[in-house]
């Protein structure tokens, strides 16, 4: 033994835990989330409230939460993965029954200390009961359709729960989320190009049914489709949101209008501007380098998490660390590809930027695991 590995294990336990940390991941993570602290501080009109202050204590708390989580060994979380699904599927049973409504969705349980989400909760727990299965799971197993079905019926649970709220962002997120993480864990691709290709097809087919006796689909579904497609056939409607998003996108240019002289989020043309169109404000107000910014931020995130996970020789810890990861990727994808007109528009918040509570402490919490898991790695 060198000295040094001596004196580390000479170090107390709790002490040497800290020390053990994913320094640089937690380092990223409140950079990003102090960008949003600025960001919600701008689009209030340089005022702490009413978005920046709450934001910071909830990160504040997140972070707290974040470090109890990475002090509790990984097989714990392990063994609670059962548990923890479980839990979330009955909050998510109950927001039919006593949710609270808000813009025409029910999604949220009012607890009265706080506004909790259960779907945000799901995204986490979905991804701790899919790899604590193939950490189960013999590798000979992997891929035989007995065994590839079961985790499939653990996603769409939860995915046709969240639909019905409605909330097809969440709903995306989760299944995809679920593929990727059966498809690390060594399902044969074939499934997946069997599923791609029933996509295709079905989407063909929905197309080509238009105007015919047969229509699979409402008109009005087909126009939101022709919105999404050309947002300028109905500027003041359905593609006024992606219409006012692109316009605060490409005044940015590349370095900005400045700090707070953000025209589109100062007069309120730009809606939900400090949550899920919080990205444009940051395009208009820093322009092209300051999105490319957070995007940075956002992959040296992705490949912290990744390096932590082929680092790590327990199946569990690594398939768990990269389900987060591609939780957390998907979660800023979507939101930058809707704000730019890429994808529809499906309410995602952008992660830890985004005027939240739910989703931050949820998010924060599922890093906590990935730092239990680096913490508590073989050395």
């Amino acid at each position: 033994m060198s000295y040094l590995e001596y004196s580390v294990k000479s170090i107390p336990t709790g002490l040497r835990k800290i020390l053990y940390l994913n320094w640089p991941l937690t380092i990223l993570l409140i950079a990003v989330a102090s960008v949003g602290f600025l960001m919600l501080y701008s689009v209030a009109g340089g005022s702490f409230t009413p978005w920046a202050e709450p934001q910071m204590k909830r990160f504040a708390l997140g972070l707290f939460l974040m470090l109890s989580v990475a002090m509790v060994p990984i097989w714990f979380w392990r063994n609670m993965a059962v548990l923890a699904y479980g839990s979330a599927l009955l909050l998510l049973m109950l927001v039919d029954r006593l949710g609270s409504e808000r813009m025409g969705a029910q999604r949220w349980i009012d607890l009265g200390f706080m506004v909790l989400q259960p779907s945000e909760l799901m995204k986490i727990t979905l991804v701790m009961l899919l790899a604590a299965y193939y950490d189960w799971l013999p590798l000979n197993r992997t891929s035989k359709p007995f065994w590839v079905l079961l985790p499939v019926i653990f996603i769409l649970i939860p995915v046709a729960l969240v639909i019905r709220q409605p909330d097809l962002g969440t709903a995306i997120l989760l299944l995809t989320s679920g593929a990727l993480l059966m498809f690390l864990a060594g399902v044969h691709w074939a499934y997946f190009a069997s599923v791609f290709a029933a996509v295709a097809g079905l989407v063909t087919t929905v197309f080509k049914s238009r105007g015919t006796d047969w229509q699979m689909i409402k008109d009005y579904q087909f126009r939101r489709i022709d919105t999404f497609l050309d947002p300028s056939s109905d500027p003041l409607g359905a593609g006024y949101h992606i219409t006012q998003s692109k316009i605060s996108l490409g005044s940015g240019g590349w370095s900005g209008r400045g700090f707070m002289q953000g025209t589109q989020s100062r007069l309120n043309f730009l809606p939900e501007k400090h949550t899920d169109f919080i990205f444009t404000t940051l395009a208009e107000e820093f322009g092209f380098v300051g999105a490319f910014s957070l995007l940075c931020l956002y992959a040296l995130i992705i490949v912290f998490c990744i390096s932590a996970a082929m680092s790590n020789r327990d199946r569990f810890s690594s398939l768990l660390i990269l389900g987060i990861a591609a939780t957390f990727f998907l979660f800023f994808a979507v939101n930058m590809s809707m704000v730019m007109g890429l994808a529809p528009v499906v309410g995602v918040p952008l992660p830890l930027v985004s005027y939240g509570g739910s989703a931050m402490l949820v998010l924060l919490i599922g890093f906590g695991l990935v730092q239990s898991a680096h913490i508590h790695k073989p050395r």
